[in-house]
C-alpha cells in the first residue's frame, strides 16, 4: 500500500512539474528572453568593433578563406527562433518534470514527520524549502548571468561551483531539520526551529565566505541594467515554477491521501465483523 501510494505522488508530481513547467516557459519567454537578447546583442556589437579594429595586415584571399571557414565554425546549429521557443520550452519543461517527480519523494518522506500538516501544507513546505535550498540560496552566492557574458575558459569551474552550493545548501537544510526535529523534545518546537534555522544561516554564511566567488562570470563593461534584469527574471521564472507546482501538487496530493484514506478505512470496516 505505501508503495502504491508512493508511486502515485510521483506520478502526480511530475504532472504537476509539469503543469508548472508551462507556466514557466510564459515567464521565461514574455520576460527572460528580452534580457537575453539584450545580451546577444551587446555581444556582437562587441564581436564586430573587436573585428573592425584588428591589423588588416592579413587581408587578401588567405584571409577571405581563414574569414569564410571562422563563419562556417561560429554558425548556430539551432537558430534563436527555435532556442527561444520550441527549445527554451523544451528545456524547461523536462526540468519541470524532473524536479517535479524528486519534490515529491521529498514530499512523500516529509509528510508526517515535520509536523502534523495536512498534505496541501506539506506541499507548500516542499515547495517553498526546494525552492530556497535548490535556487534562492545558491543564487545569493552564484547569482545567474546571461549566455556569452562571462569568461569561457571558466565556464565550467563556475558550473561546478553552483553545483556545489547546491549540494551543500540542500545538505545543511536536511542538516536543519534533523537537528529541529532532535532539539524539539528539550527546546520545543518554536526554540527548535528558531536554533536549526540560525545554525542553517551560519553554516551558509560560512560556505559564502570560503568558496571563492565567480570574479569572471560578466565580462567588464556589460550593462549593469541588463544583468539585473536578467537576474530577476531568471528569479521570477523558478519563483513562478515552485508556487504553482506547490499548489498543483497539493492538491492532487490531497485528492490521493484522502482517498487512499477513505478506502483503508472500507477495508477495516468489511474486516472487522470478520475478525470478531
Amino acid at each position: 500500500m505505501y508503495a502504491s501510494t508512493v508511486r502515485g505522488l510521483l506520478v502526480r508530481g511530475m504532472l504537476a512539474g509539469l503543469i508548472a513547467g508551462l507556466f514557466a516557459f510564459a515567464v521565461a519567454y514574455v520576460v527572460g528572453e528580452p534580457p537575453v537578447r539584450g545580451s546577444i546583442a551587446v555581444e556582437e556589437a562587441a564581436a564586430a568593433h573587436d573585428a573592425a579594429s584588428a591589423p588588416s595586415g592579413h587581408a587578401g584571399h588567405g584571409g577571405d578563406a581563414a574569414s569564410g571557414e571562422a563563419a562556417e565554425e561560429e554558425e548556430e546549429l539551432v537558430s534563436r527562433p527555435v532556442q527561444s521557443t520550441v527549445g527554451l520550452a523544451t528545456g524547461v519543461l523536462v526540468y519541470g518534470v524532473a524536479l517535479g517527480g524528486i519534490a515529491s519523494l521529498a514530499f512523500s518522506f516529509a509528510l508526517g514527520r515535520v509536523g502534523g500538516f495536512s498534505p496541501r501544507a506539506t506541499a507548500a513546505l516542499t515547495g517553498a524549502g526546494a525552492f530556497g535550498l535548490v535556487y534562492l540560496v545558491p543564487f545569493l552566492k552564484y547569482p545567474a548571468t546571461p549566455p556569452a557574458v562571462g569568461n569561457p575558459d571558466t565556464i565550467g569551474q563556475r558550473t561546478t561551483l553552483f553545483f556545489l552550493m547546491i549540494l551543500l545548501s540542500v545538505l545543511l537544510g536536511v542538516g536543519a531539520i534533523i537537528l529541529g526535529r532532535r532539539l524539539a523534545p528539550r527546546l520545543g518546537n518554536w526554540n527548535a526551529t528558531l536554533t536549526a534555522a540560525g545554525g542553517f544561516v551560519v553554516a551558509t554564511a560560512l560556505a559564502f565566505v570560503f568558496l571563492p566567488d565567480n570574479s569572471d562570470a560578466v565580462q567588464p563593461g556589460f550593462p549593469a541594467a541588463l544583468l539585473w534584469e536578467f537576474r530577476i527574471a531568471s528569479l521570477a521564472v523558478q519563483l513562478v515554477l515552485w508556487t504553482v507546482f506547490a499548489v498543483v501538487f497539493g492538491v492532487l496530493a490531497q485528492r490521493l491521501l484522502a482517498a487512499r484514506t477513505d478506502d483503508a478505512e472500507v477495508t477495516a470496516r468489511q474486516q472487522a465483523p470478520a475478525l470478531g
